[in-house]
C-alpha cells in the first residue's frame, strides 16, 4: 500500500453504540489522495484485520494529520492498539447491493442473493443507509413465505451453528413488549431441574427497560464465549447467557440495530430473527410466548394467529418444532420493571417467598409445563404439575444457583440510591395500566443503563385502591433522573387508570 494510505491508530473514546465510526482530519494526506468526504464508508486494514466504518471529518487540532481516531465500537472490532499503523482505503464494490436494488424495484429474493446480502451485513460491509433500505423494503413490500424461509436460512448459514450432540434441545422465546415478563430464568431453572437440556441465549434491552441478559447480569456473569457456555450446559444442562460474544446469526444483530430506531418490526424480519437464532443455537423444539394486548407488540388474536402460523411453518422448513402460546399482554407481569428489580422478582419466586408475584410464578409454571410436554418428559396436560413440584420442592432454586455458579458466581442485585412512591389520587378500582408508559418511566429513571433503576408496581388491574395507597415506586441512582421521571409521570395521562368503585 502507498504510504499516503497509512495513518496511526488513536482511540477516540466516543460511544457510537454498535456503529463503527472513524475520525480523520479533512486536510490529511489520505483524505486528499482518496477524495474522502464526511459520511463516506471506508475500509481500515491492519495485519489481516478488516473493518468497514463511516468517516467523520475533523477540522480541529485534537486530531493530528497522521492519525485516525476510532470510536469505541470500531476500536473493539478492529482490536487496534494506540499508535498502530492502519491502512485506509475505499471499500470494494459490493455485488449484493444489486440484489437489494432488485427487491426495492419489486423483485423477489431467493436464497443465493439473500446469502450474499447477509454475508455482507454480518461483516459490517453495508452502511446503515443500505441496511435501512433493506429493512424498510422488507417491511413495505413484505417477504413472502419462501423469502422468509430463505432469509432465515441465510442468516443461520453466515454465522456459527452449535451441535449439542443430544436430543431434545429445548428453547423458548417471548415476542416481547410487556414490562416485567421475566420468565426465562424461571423456566430454564425448572426445566433443567427436571432433566431436560435447555441452553438459553438472550438479548439486552434496546428500547425496553430491561432485557433478559440485563436482568441475569445482576445475578451472574452473562458474557460467556461459546466454549464457556458449552461447559456450563454440559455441567448443568442449561444456561442463561447473552449472545453478543458468539457469532450466532450475526446478521440479525446488525439488522436489529437498524430496525429499532426506525420503529419497524415487520413479520418476515421478526420470524427470521427469532428462528435464525434458535437454529444457530442448536435448538430443536421451541416454545414461543406471544403476549396479546392493546399496547403489546401483537394487539389482536387475529394478528397472533397469523404470526403463529408463520413461525410454525418457517420453523418446520428449518427442521425446528415450533409451538406457540398466546398470553395476556394487557398489563405488566410481576412487580419490578428494570434489571435488578426484575431479578428480585425472579429470586422471590425461586425462593418461594410468601409475597412473590403470583402472576410471574404462574406464567413461568405454565410455560415450563408446556416445554416439559414438548420434550416428552411429561404427558400431555401433566407438565405444569411436574414444573410446580420442581419449583415448590426447591430443585429449581438449587439448579438456578448451580447455573449461576457455573457462569461465574451468584450475585446480589443492587438497590437504587433514591426512590419515590406515587400514590392513588382517589378511591376506586384500577381499570388499566399503560404498559408503554410504565416502560418509558422506568427508562427515564435510568433503566437499563443503571441496573438498579426502574419501577416497582404495587397494583394490578381490577385491584381496589384507597386515596394515598401506593400505585408504583420509581427507583433511580441520581436525584436528577428521579425528578425527570417524575415530571414525565405528571405530564401524562394516568399511567395507572382508576375508576370509581361500583
Amino acid at each position: 500500500m502507498p504510504s499516503h494510505n497509512r495513518l496511526l491508530a488513536r482511540r477516540a473514546g466516543i460511544d457510537t453504540y454498535q456503529q463503527s465510526v472513524v475520525y480523520m482530519r479533512s486536510d490529511c494526506a489520505v483524505c486528499r489522495a482518496e477524495g474522502f468526504q464526511s459520511q463516506a464508508q471506508v475500509e481500515v486494514i491492519a495485519n489481516g484485520r478488516h473493518l468497514f466504518a463511516i468517516l467523520h471529518q475533523v477540522n480541529s487540532d485534537w486530531l493530528r494529520n497522521d492519525e485516525i481516531a476510532l470510536s469505541e465500537a470500531a476500536w473493539n472490532l478492529m482490536g487496534a492498539t494506540e499508535g498502530e499503523e492502519l491502512v485506509v482505503r475505499h471499500p470494494p464494490i459490493l455485488d449484493s447491493l444489486a440484489h437489494l436494488r432488485n427487491k426495492v424495484h419489486g423483485g423477489r429474493l431467493a436464497y443465493a442473493p439473500l446469502r450474499a446480502l447477509m454475508e455482507d451485513v454480518s461483516h459490517g460491509r453495508l452502511p446503515d443507509i443500505h441496511l435501512a433500505s433493506f429493512v424498510t423494503v422488507c417491511a413495505g413490500r413484505g417477504l413472502d413465505l419462501d423469502e422468509t424461509v430463505a432469509l432465515t436460512r441465510a442468516m443461520v448459514d453466515v454465522g456459527e451453528r452449535i451441535d449439542w450432540g443430544t436430543s431434545p434441545v429445548m428453547d423458548k422465546h417471548c415476542i416481547g413488549g410487556l414490562p416485567g415478563n421475566r420468565t426465562t430464568p424461571l423456566v430454564v431453572s425448572i426445566v433443567t431441574a427436571c432433566g431436560v437440556v435447555m441452553p438459553k441465549t438472550s438479548s439486552r434491552a434496546i428500547t425496553s427497560a430491561a432485557g433478559t441478559a440485563d436482568v441475569m447480569e445482576t445475578l451472574a456473569p452473562v458474557d460467556l464465549d461459546l466454549a464457556a457456555m458449552r461447559r456450563v450446559v454440559e455441567r448443568e444442562g442449561g444456561c442463561i447467557v447473552g449472545g453478543s460474544a458468539m457469532r450466532l446469526s450475526p446478521a440479525d444483530d446488525v439488522l436489529i440495530r437498524v430496525e429499532r430506531p426506525l420503529g419497524i418490526d415487520s413479520e418476515g424480519l421478526m420470524v427470521a430473527s427469532i428462528l435464525s437464532k434458535k437454529a444457530a443455537m442448536g435448538s430443536q423444539r421451541v416454545l414461543i410466548d406471544i403476549p396479546v394486548g392493546p399496547l403489546a407488540k401483537v394487539r389482536s388474536d387475529a394478528a397472533a394467529g397469523q404470526l403463529s402460523r408463520s413461525l410454525v411453518t418457517v420453523g418446520a422448513a428449518l427442521g425446528l418444532q415450533v409451538q406457540t402460546v398466546f398470553t395476556d399482554g394487557s398489563q405488566p407481569v410481576g412487580r419490578g420493571v428494570g434489571p435488578a428489580l426484575e431479578a428480585m422478582d425472579v429470586m422471590a419466586v425461586l425462593e418461594r417467598q410468601a409475597d412473590a408475584p403470583q402472576d410471574l410464578r404462574e406464567r413461568a409454571l405454565m410455560l415450563a409445563g408446556l416445554i416439559l410436554e414438548m420434550a416428552g418428559k411429561a404427558a400431555a396436560g401433566a407438565g405444569q404439575a411436574m414444573a410446580r413440584e420442581a419449583l415448590d420442592g426447591g430443585r429449581a432454586l438449587a439448579r438456578f444457583i448451580a447455573i449461576c455458579e457455573a457462569q461465574g458466581g451468584l450475585r446480589v442485585p443492587p438497590k437504587a440510591a433514591h426512590t419515590h412512591c406515587v400514590t392513588a389520587p382517589a378511591d376506586g378500582v384500577v381499570s388499566a395500566i399503560d404498559t408503554r408508559l410504565v416502560a418509558r418511566m422506568a427508562k427515564l429513571a435510568g433503566a437499563p443503563r443503571d441496573p438498579a433503576a426502574g419501577a416497582t408496581m404495587h397494583v394490578r388491574v381490577k385491584d381496589r385502591v384507597e386515596l394515598g395507597q401506593p400505585l408504583f415506586t420509581l427507583h433511580s441512582e441520581s436525584l436528577g433522573e428521579l425528578q425527570y421521571a417524575l415530571s414525565f409521570v405528571r405530564s401524562q395521562l394516568p399511567i395507572v387508570g382508576i375508576e370509581p368503585a361500583p
